[in-house]
């Protein structure tokens, strides 16, 4: 029992002399510990802080928070491994330790930089959700603006970070005056995929959900993401599709997505047998579709004979429906289809198929 209090003692002894000599370690020691200790408190302010604002009715103070958890962490957490690497400088002396000032003047500029860009991505995202805002932005404009937002925080970030490490902004923006004219000779096609997602930013002929197509081009697709270089378009088999912006600048683009209406188009023959029957069958598919929930009686109706074909008297259905709706469009085409089928039947009358008839003179034989 005694040697073990003799060793312990020894070793508290050993630990004070050895505190005294290097009071440096028990410095950076505590101010790590330090370190830990308000970083959870920090964390635990922001964990309260976070419950509180989800009770509010605005969504700013939801977006600060998220925002800020994580940067004011690392700023902690920075400053106190700086703070203890000054302890250890003053000690040592050594050259190598000459970077804490430089980072300490960067880190704070980097750090509100990757708060706002954070802020900036998650605002982008709470202003297309309609439960945050009476009138959210769609994804089109929402993502134009939060890029736009993002770029000119990193430009100026890059340049204050610049302008503290001793460089000369003046400088730095002389220079990029004289290479941007070299830039934009040797990068002539990106500068045109820029410009071209600018216009297709502003003019919006489509916006991230939208079905599009081009006449001029096989494109053909729904709108994933528009970059600053290149869209993105999933086509109907599931393959990615990426088409330089600038490409929209010199083609067609349809978007089928901002349709008012489908339309359905068909014709159909009837016997000549039939031909009595003709009138009746046309007035009644045309009352059929008068009469009928899913098609627009606003837009063009028509039910009309149209051709004497080889074979059959032909009437068309020229009619819109009031859905957009690809699946549901389909459906309601299969019901109007059917229906004509029913009452062609139910007026003794067949539909029509391609058929030759031979005359023969009388007393003529076939050969055989």
């Amino acid at each position: 029992m005694e040697e073990n209090v003799n060793g312990a003692v020894n070793w508290l002894a050993r630990l004070l002399s050895l505190s005294q000599e290097h009071t440096w370690i028990m410095q950076a020691f505590v101010i790590v510990l330090l370190t830990l200790i308000v970083s959870y408190i920090v964390k635990k302010v922001f964990d309260r802080l976070e419950t509180a604002s989800q009770k509010t009715k605005t969504f700013w103070d939801d977006l600060l928070i998220r925002s800020a958890r994580k940067p004011v962490r690392l700023f902690i957490w920075l400053n106190g491994l700086l703070w203890a690497t000054d302890v250890v400088k003053k000690v040592s002396e050594e050259p190598i330790f000459d970077f804490v000032d430089p980072v300490r003047e960067v880190s704070f500029i980097v750090i509100f930089a990757w708060f706002m860009v954070s802020l900036i991505h998650k605002g982008e995202e709470t202003v297309q959700d309609p439960a945050n805002v009476k009138k959210p932005l769609d994804a089109t404009t929402a993502s134009a603006l939060g890029k736009l937002l993002r770029f000119s925080v990193l430009i100026t970030t890059a340049l204050v970070v610049l302008q503290s490490l001793g460089f000369s902004v003046s400088g730095v923006l002389a220079f990029g005056g004289i290479g941007g004219i070299a830039i934009g000779f040797a990068a002539k096609d990106l500068l045109a995929n820029f410009f071209g997602g600018l216009m297709v930013y502003l003019d919006q002929p489509f916006k991230v959900g939208d079905w599009v197509r081009s006449p001029d081009k096989e494109i053909e697709g729904t709108v994933e993401n528009i970059g600053w270089r290149l869209t993105r378009i999933r086509t109907f088999d599931k393959r990615p599709l990426y088409v330089p912006n600038a490409t929209f600048a010199s083609i067609s683009v349809e978007n089928p997505s901002r349709m008012l209406n489908r339309r359905i188009f068909e014709t159909i023959g009837v016997r000549y047998e039939d031909a009595t029957k003709v009138a009746t069958i046309v007035a009644e598919v045309k009352e059929m579709l008068q009469n009928h929930e899913e098609i627009d009686t606003t837009a063009t109706l028509i039910v009309n004979v149209n051709k004497f074909a080889a074979s059959s008297i032909d009437f068309f259905v020229y009619t819109f429906t009031k859905t957009t709706e690809w699946v549901k469009f389909h459906e309601i085409k299969q019901d109007v289809m059917l229906q004509i089928i029913d009452i062609i039947d139910r007026n003794g009358a067949e539909i029509a198929f391609p058929t030759q008839t031979i005359h023969m003179a009388p007393g003529e034989e076939p050969e055989e």
